[in-house]
């Protein structure tokens, strides 16, 4: 049928005449479509059935007409939306030992009061669905392994049995953790860099009650200062120009049930101090362009390599922040003052090294062992890892001695050469190596008293920054400070 064309704006009398049609049209065709209709009135009695709907029920007109919907179709919710006045758009309706996909709508009269319901089987069979089943199945199942995933990234990863060690200082430092773990105090755990302050964080809360909620860790030299506050506490929807409309969630909020790992906590900027002291105290957050206050339950657990005591006299920290991260203090002992440990720590290293590389592990000589263990190890575990990871790279020997230690440690005297006239060679040898040393050790001091800043130690050393650099890198300090 051709509509008028109507010039200018489409008139009252045109739009109900319109909208006629669209209805008629509409019924038309889906009458035409579905395997079956039927109408009821505002009592829910049947008052119109066509002859499909008849055929697949078995009925004949004069039995259905008149009679509660219930009584010829009883699994039917037609009387459910003549009282709600909204409709069910799609379902799956049994009817004997048959399965119908209907949908069912309202009538509603034009001041929208309910005068009836209409109701129509799309298919009369499940089995047609299975297409749309199975896509949903698979978008269900595919979601469930992102949140695993997901689940996965935000656990703990490491256990105390990771922590490697027999020594008095490392069975201390794992009595204390477990200790810690049983609890929800708050922990601090203070040490050099490369001990094993995150694996320690992440071992207290897979053996707390919390080990099946998320993990979260922040480190806060990391992230920028302007992004801070934003990074912990979230953002609201459209809080300022350029936001998510979805908003943002915190770290606090992530880690809401579970725990949340505050690494490096002396390099977080005063002036956010006093409102993660009030999220912690008061377990509230407020996000950023929000007036709503959402509340939290975090485990928190802190690491530094700082002297926070220094930081507090200094100004630099606040009071009040120290005394409440600082309920369960861990120091965790460096690699030196644990030497007996060493030889474990890099045969699990080792280990780690060959998984990686898809070589065949390692093995350390006594006189490798003997080696590392004259080292000071200013990077601690890490540095060890580093030494180990170039050694294996530099040699093809399945076991290592000293002569490969020495390759990476210049100040590392190698096993003793027999050969006649090596004499000269090798005092030329060890003056340079021990340069370097020293050169490599007074640059980890440097790093050390300048707090990592790697502009102050430049400065400390009478060296340009670029030059620092490539000391750096020269002597494989890069990823180590």
């Amino acid at each position: 049928m051709t509509l008028p064309r109507m010039p200018g704006a489409i008139g009252p009398l045109f739009a109900d005449t319109f909208r006629e049609l669209l209805a008629d049209s509409l019924f038309e065709q889906l009458v035409e479509m579905c395997e079956g209709a039927v109408a009821v009135d505002a009592e829910a009695r049947i008052i119109w059935i066509d002859d499909k709907y008849k055929a697949l029920l078995g009925v004949n007109e004069a039995d259905a007409l008149g009679r509660p919907i219930e009584q010829v179709i009883p699994q039917s919710l037609m009387r459910q939306v003549v009282d709600a006045g909204k409709p069910i758009l799609l379902d799956i309706m049994q009817f004997g030992e048959r399965s119908f996909v209907v949908i069912r709508f309202p009538l509603k009269d034009a001041e929208g009061v309910v005068r009836g319901a209409i109701g129509f089987v799309l298919f009369d069979r499940f089995q047609y669905l299975q297409p749309i089943i199975s896509k949903f199945t698979a978008l269900q199942a595919e979601l469930a392994r992102a949140q695993k995933q997901l689940a996965g990234v935000r656990s703990a990863k490491y256990t105390l049995s990771q922590f490697l060690g027999t020594s008095e200082a490392t069975r201390n430092v794992k009595r204390i953790a477990r200790r810690a773990a049983q609890g929800d105090s708050t922990v601090l755990l203070l040490g050099e860099t490369g001990t094993g302050k995150e694996l320690l964080a992440h071992a207290i809360h897979a053996a707390s009650s919390r080990a099946d909620k998320p993990f979260i860790a922040v480190n806060m030299a990391a992230i920028p200062e302007t992004l801070m506050e934003a990074e912990f506490f979230g953002v609201a929807p459209g809080a300022f120009t350029g936001a998510d409309r979805r908003g943002r969630d915190g770290k606090l909020s992530l880690a809401n049930g579970g725990t949340l790992f505050l690494d490096e906590i002396g390099d977080m900027p005063l002036a956010l101090q006093p409102k993660l002291l009030r999220a912690l105290q008061e377990q509230e957050i407020e996000p950023l362009g929000s007036n709503r206050i959402c509340k939290i339950d975090v485990r928190v657990i802190a690491a530094t390599s700082r002297d926070l005591v220094t930081l507090v006299e200094q100004r630099a920290f606040r009071a009040d922040l120290y005394y409440r991260l600082n309920v369960l203090p861990i120091t965790v002992p460096p690699l030196r003052e644990r030497l007996e440990d060493l030889e474990s720590i890099a045969e699990s290293l080792l280990e780690r090294i060959a998984q990686k590389s898809n070589m065949p592990p390692r093995e350390l000589a006594a006189s490798a062992i003997e080696a590392l263990n004259t080292h000071h190890w200013p990077g601690n575990v890490r540095e060890l890892a580093n030494v180990l990871e170039r050694m294996t790279t530099l040699s093809d020997a399945a076991v290592l001695t000293a002569d490969e230690v020495s390759m990476v440690l210049p100040g590392i005297a190698p096993e003793k050469k027999a050969a006649a006239g090596g004499g000269a060679v090798a005092a030329t040898a060890n003056l340079q190596d021990v340069l370097a040393e020293a050169e490599r050790r007074t640059i980890l001091a440097a790093m050390a008293e300048a707090k990592g800043v790697k502009a102050e130690a430049a400065r400390l050393l009478g060296i340009s920054r670029a030059n620092l650099y490539d000391k750096l890198v020269r002597y494989g300090l890069a990823s180590e400070v």
